[in-house]
């Protein structure tokens, strides 16, 4: 018999009181999650950067629309791909070499860009920033969601968002003062000064623990229950977390032992592309359609719009003059980056349901807004005041309520949803989903606004956000205060439920 990813027959985790106050946050924890997000600073000051890069590339290597199109949206079709290596590649190497290999590829692709002696050099730096883009996507969430404790995990797994938002932020602060510079060495200065964090997370990261779970994994049980007792906050609490991770390895819970052999299917992920794809159970395919789905409406409802083409989108609502243009920008950053801290402690405090539906809804309004604004200042030629601030605002406001919820939730959700078996490779189809609607919005949107105008298609990203406003209402579970075991039992009850159902219908 083949063996079940999720088996019902496994008891549900030993119950923690809830009459008690949590904890604080394990610092050690929270230092190892900051190190590990540092690489998602990197690329969130990439995509923050290209959208004033993207303004001189065009002057100084007389670049069309199109090519700048191609230029932004090839990072994100590579790091479709990488972002597909990734779950495999961490399975076998491990998260924390993962994250390395993530921040060289960075370092590389930053040297490229910043060299860009023409545009095919330039395209292949953005190529290779793209495999590193994937990596980090996947392989940060996951290693953040799987050292932090059940009562901080939102904490602890939304800072890799978090970290992107000021990375973005930086990119828009760097443009402005580089801007400045003779054009042929600013836009390459912006690229290239990416490589040096790169280089540095590289060798700091070597410092960092291994996440238990993958160590369990691997059958180290010894290594797994010495690092659980530095990212606990009691030792009771490392030995019930050591527990839950052994019995979902499939390994006895009781077992003492400090290396125990692993089949090498368990060890390195084989076989779980035909336990996701193929033949899923009913649970794991609940949790398949929550995860990519929340992937899916992050990016088609429009964010990359307004962090990556922003300064065209301010010149067609009225603003001309390119150090306005970039300040405005950097309000964008700065709402970004605000929100988003906010959201990391709310998340365990209101959850994840809530805030989710609560951000989305308010996206359906500023976005409808937004449309409504820029149509006006469009057919005005940009003379109307009145459309122009309500541009702004709206966009402002837009960035908000993504921030505080559908941003860095679908990176905590997608992190804790999947089973320890299925965990990386998972969260790695997640991000590329993510990475296919990037790229989507990105090398299209030029295009669709000559197409439609830019007010229609925010329009068009209003009624996107209305669908994935009920698509979370009635699909997605809370999942707040539960260990990553707990979960998987929550979406096991869910589809046992579900079977039973469907058998006992006429």
């Amino acid at each position: 018999m083949e063996d079940q990813v999720i088996s019902s027959k496994n008891p549900d985790p030993v119950e923690k009181p809830t009459n008690e106050k949590p904890p604080g946050v394990n610092r050690y924890a929270l230092q190892c999650s900051i190190v590990a997000s540092i690489v998602s600073i990197i690329f969130g000051y990439d995509t923050g950067v290209m959208s004033g890069a993207m303004v001189f590339i065009e002057e100084d290597l007389k670049t069309n629309e199109v090519q700048i199109e191609v230029l932004t949206g090839i990072l994100n079709l590579c790091a479709l791909f990488g972002s597909l290596l990734a779950g495999r590649t961490s399975d076998i190497i491990g998260r924390r070499f993962t994250i390395v290999l993530a921040s060289i590829l960075f370092m590389l692709g930053s040297v490229l860009m910043g060299w860009g002696p023409n545009y095919p050099v330039l395209l292949t730096g953005r190529c290779t920033a793209g495999f590193g883009v994937g990596f980090a996507l996947m392989v940060a969430p996951v290693y953040s969601a799987e050292i932090a404790t059940a009562s901080h995990r939102g904490l602890l797994a939304s800072l890799p968002h978090l970290c992107i938002s000021i990375g973005i932020l930086l990119g828009y602060l760097v443009n402005y003062f580089f801007s400045k510079l003779p054009m042929h060495i600013g836009w390459r200065l912006m690229l290239g000064i990416a490589a040096i964090p790169s280089l540095v997370l590289a060798l700091g990261i070597l410092k960092m623990p291994e996440s238990p779970r993958w160590l369990v994994l691997q059958g180290r049980l010894g290594e797994a229950k010495k690092i659980l007792k530095l990212v606990s906050n009691s030792p009771e609490e490392a030995e019930l977390r050591f527990k839950d991770i052994k019995t979902a390895a499939g390994i006895d819970a009781n077992c003492e032992d400090e290396v125990v052999k692993m089949e090498k299917k368990k060890t390195h992920g084989e076989g779980v592309w035909k336990e996701l794809i193929l033949r899923p159970t009913p649970a794991v395919r609940r949790v398949l359609l929550t995860a990519l789905g929340i992937h899916f409406f992050q990016h088609a409802t429009g964010i990359e719009a307004v962090l990556l083409y922003g300064p065209k989108i301010f010149k067609r609502a009225g603003i001309t003059a390119k150090d306005k243009l970039f300040l405005v920008t950097i309000g964008v950053g700065i709402m970004k980056t605000t929100f988003i801290l906010t959201a990391t402690f709310l998340l365990d405090k209101v959850g994840r349901r809530k805030l989710l539906l609560t951000s989305v809804g308010g996206m359906v309004c500023a976005l409808t807004m937004l449309g409504f604004g820029l149509t006006m200042a469009q057919n005005s030629g940009g003379k109307l005041a009145w459309a122009l601030v309500l541009s702004i605002v709206s966009a402002y406001s837009f960035v908000a309520v993504f921030s505080i919820g559908l941003g860095p939730i679908t990176w905590v959700y997608s992190s804790e949803v999947f089973p320890l078996k299925l965990r990386a490779q998972g969260a790695s189809l997640g991000v590329a989903v993510n990475r296919v609607m990037n790229a989507t919005v990105s090398m299209s949107f030029l295009s669709l606004t000559r197409a439609i105008t830019t007010g229609g298609a925010f329009f068009m990203f209003a009624g996107v956000a209305a669908v994935a406003w009920n698509f979370f209402f009635f699909l997605m579970p809370e999942t707040k205060g539960k260990s990553l075991e707990e979960i998987e039992a929550l979406f096991q009850r869910d589809g046992d439920n579900k079977t039973k159902g469907e058998n006992g219908a006429v």
